[in-house]
């Protein structure tokens, strides 16, 4: 069984995606009825949004001058 992914790290951003643990808030509110694979497949995809979120705060795209 997986343990939820959550690192007390709990603040969400404009999508409703924890920072902490890069889910969203409705797989937070469902985490308990979720079965194990369904469990893996959701940290799968919340580590991708956590991976997409550091490179986005990494390297900005610059915004065109006006």
């Amino acid at each position: 069984m997986i343990i939820s992914p959550c690192v007390r790290n709990c603040c969400l951003d404009q999508q409703d995606c924890c920072l902490g643990c890069g889910r969203l808030l409705t797989e937070i509110l469902q985490w308990q009825q979720l079965t194990a694979p369904q469990r893996e497949r959701l940290m799968v995809e919340a580590e991708k949004r956590l991976v997409l979120r550091q490179t986005t705060v990494m390297h900005p795209s610059v915004a065109p001058s006006e």
